[in-house]
């Protein structure tokens, strides 16, 4: 191999294609999530509105980390189609005119949903002419933007919580349970390039009405009915990921259907302090990483670029600091947790808008034995100086940490929350801590715990 190399570059020029290939680095780590989310074949994209467009640190944020947006409001009927068959395309054109520019994909929201109608829709009793207006919003709207948007979210939260039953929508109760099928085949007419999907809340994990939805996707995919994904809109509380939320997706991606998760936003009871704060950065990354773990599952959206803007308050008093981003755009140990799911790093660039220097952690098995082992934690900060860390440990049914060293300890259920003792809490830029414990698994479950870390 060597002569033959030599005899086409010549001596010189071996040598100096050794030199170069010894000089150049390994390729960093994305340092984005739209860079990690495409290095894994993903997309991650967020909500946003117009209103919030003309804030610099806003679109900063939404453009630095997001390939892909959904307008929060802007495509809904009662704002396109206000008055029947006039239409008003202006706010939701602007944020599909930023996308482009930015090369974002653009995720239609929504065609046919029983929030945020006009009057004049819900007024209508007659099922031909409630059927003829669907049809028309949905050829007028989809076909003002064939070709720009990647998925349409056709219709919208169809299903009741508990029961599973259909919604006492206007359209269920005129139309009937054809309207959903009515409505993916008018979308699948006005663009036939889009993606189309169902997309609901309280789906995330597999219950009645997660089957409903099912059986729904069952049902279109065998009769020829056009749907491509389901939207799992994943507006989860801390600590409640459902422990099925993988294999859930992984059964809709065996109907031959993309899963896609559309609104994430994890929310706690506020204000959030350094243990809420870690609890949802491991929630962050059980939702990351469940995706990553279904190859149909290709789109990760969180419901809102910062917490500054964030529904959740107004909709759960006393609750919200839901989002990746804070009130001033800092990263949250919940960014850090999603971006190293991906297989990404926080390079920690101060020209990111409050880039807080967060900790990173890693975790070692040293020990095991039948019915249990030992691990370690090492804690390292990034770019700045931190004060103090938290460690989240969730650990595997039946096991149980019998003892602890270099930190302390506090457990609720299978969550352990692990901070520094004292003398190893504070941590200079790059510097490092760690701490040991024993885990005792009588059960034989020797599975390593899920850990994420964060700052106060």
């Amino acid at each position: 191999m060597r002569r033959a190399l030599t005899a086409v570059l010549g001596t010189g020029a071996l040598l100096l294609a050794m030199l170069v290939a010894v000089a150049l680095p390994a390729s960093a780590a994305p340092g984005t999530l739209k860079e990690a989310a495409a290095a894994k074949g993903r997309v991650f994209g967020a909500a946003a509105a117009t209103a919030h467009m003309g804030e610099s640190a806003y679109a900063a944020t939404l453009d630095r980390e997001f390939n892909q947006l959904t307008p929060e409001n802007e495509m809904k009927w009662a704002t396109t189609e206000p008055s029947r068959n006039s239409f008003d395309f202006g706010p939701a054109d602007q944020l599909v005119s930023h996308a482009q520019a930015q090369s974002m994909k653009i995720r239609g929201h929504t065609l046919v949903w029983h929030n945020q109608l006009p009057d004049w829709v819900s007024g209508i009793s007659s099922r031909d002419d409630l059927l003829s207006a669907m049809r028309n919003h949905i050829a007028k709207e989809a076909g003002h933007y064939a070709g720009k948007v990647a998925y349409w979210d056709v219709v919208n939260e169809a299903f009741q919580d508990g029961s599973g039953a259909r919604r006492d929508s206007v359209f269920q109760r005129v139309i009937g349970d054809s309207y959903m099928e009515e409505a993916f085949r008018a979308a699948r007419a006005a663009d036939p390039s889009a993606k189309l999907c169902y997309n609901d809340y309280n789906i995330d994990g597999q219950n009645a009405k997660s089957n409903a939805v099912y059986n729904m996707v069952k049902d279109f995919k065998a009769r020829g009915v056009p749907i491509d994904c389901v939207g799992l809109q994943a507006h989860l509380t801390l600590g409640a990921v459902p422990s099925d939320m993988q294999t859930n997706m992984q059964r809709f991606a065996d109907l031959g259907v993309d899963v896609h998760i559309t609104e994430l936003d994890i929310r706690m009871s506020t204000p959030p302090d350094s243990s809420k704060l870690a609890t949802q950065a491991n929630d962050y990354k059980k939702v990351v990483s469940a995706c990553l773990a279904v190859s149909r599952c290709t789109v990760i959206t969180v419901w809102g670029v910062t917490d500054k803007y964030s529904w959740i308050p107004d909709v759960f008093p006393g609750e919200g600091a839901a989002l990746l981003f804070d009130g001033n755009y800092a990263k949250k140990p919940a960014y850090d947790a999603a971006l190293q799911a991906l297989g990404g790093e926080d390079p920690g660039d101060p020209g990111d808008p409050g880039d807080p220097g967060a900790v990173t952690c890693t975790y070692a098995r040293t020990a095991q034995w039948n019915g249990g082992f030992n691990g370690q934690v090492t804690i390292k900060a990034g770019a700045t100086a931190v004060a103090s860390w938290t460690v989240v440990m969730t650990m595997g049914s039946g096991q149980q940490i019998v003892a602890l060293w270099n930190g302390t300890a506090s457990t609720s259920g299978n969550v352990v929350t692990v901070k520094p003792v004292g003398w190893n809490g504070s941590l200079a830029p790059g510097a490092s801590a760690s701490y040991g414990f024993t885990v005792n698994a009588p059960t034989g479950n020797t599975a390593d715990p899920v850990i994420s870390c964060g700052t106060p």
